[in-house]
């Protein structure tokens, strides 16, 4: 059988990161599984650089097994290096940990391939029972056309809204203080806030059922 791992937001953390995607691999015991990160890679932890190094080499190694999302902050981070927003709208959110992981002093000098990769970085991804995405969408329109930003950045009305989108929305972006993963039964949220001394927590998912079968934490 096959079964989805999807990964709350990660911010840095690197060793949080390596430890979780181990016990995924462990689970699975062998079985084909697809992973799927929601988003926020880069910022306000000690090892973006690592992070993304990681992911890149993921993805490189296992194909189309790894689904990386786009975050609002790589959006953010792309907005500096385009032009489109001041440095210190970035710097203040975690823009100014992200230079230090790679020792440089302003967007403009993090690696071409590192942003080349970020700007690949897809929207969402829809499973058929699932619509996995980096913060939430619109209720008020369909999957299909959703506003890019609403996928980014969008918290209320979503995250109080209580009818049926058709899928188990599947986000992080607004960080669980209680370290605990909220389900609900439209949505889940994955962001238990692993930067801020949370556990970085895995979501597993089977083509059986919509809600997860189980859920994977490393402090």
């Amino acid at each position: 059988m096959s079964l989805t791992y999807a990964i709350g937001d990660i911010h840095g953390s690197l060793d949080k990161l390596q430890s979780l995607l181990a016990l995924c691999d462990k689970h699975a015991a062998g079985a084909p599984m697809k992973l799927v990160l929601l988003g926020d890679y880069i910022d306000r932890g000690p090892q973006v650089c690592g992070v993304v190094d990681f992911l890149m080499a993921l993805q490189s190694a296992r194909g189309g097994a790894v689904v990386p999302l786009m975050g609002n902050h790589e959006a953010m981070a792309l907005s500096v290096i385009d032009g489109d927003a001041p440095e210190r709208f970035w710097l203040v959110q975690g823009g100014t940990e992200t230079l230090a992981s790679y020792a440089v002093y302003s967007a403009s000098e993090l690696p071409r391939a590192h942003v080349d990769w970020l700007r690949a970085l897809r929207l969402s991804y829809d499973d058929g029972r699932r619509f996995f995405v980096h913060a939430g969408v619109n209720p008020d329109a369909p999957l299909d056309a959703q506003d890019h930003n609403d996928l980014l950045w969008i918290r209320e009305p979503f995250l109080s809204h209580r009818h049926d989108f058709g899928r188990l929305i599947v986000h992080g972006h607004t960080p669980l203080t209680t370290g605990v993963p909220d389900l609900r039964a439209n949505r889940l949220n994955l962001d238990t806030a692993a930067v801020f001394g949370g556990p970085l927590t895995a979501a597993v998912f089977d083509a059986a059922q919509t809600d997860p079968i189980d859920f994977l934490q490393v402090e």
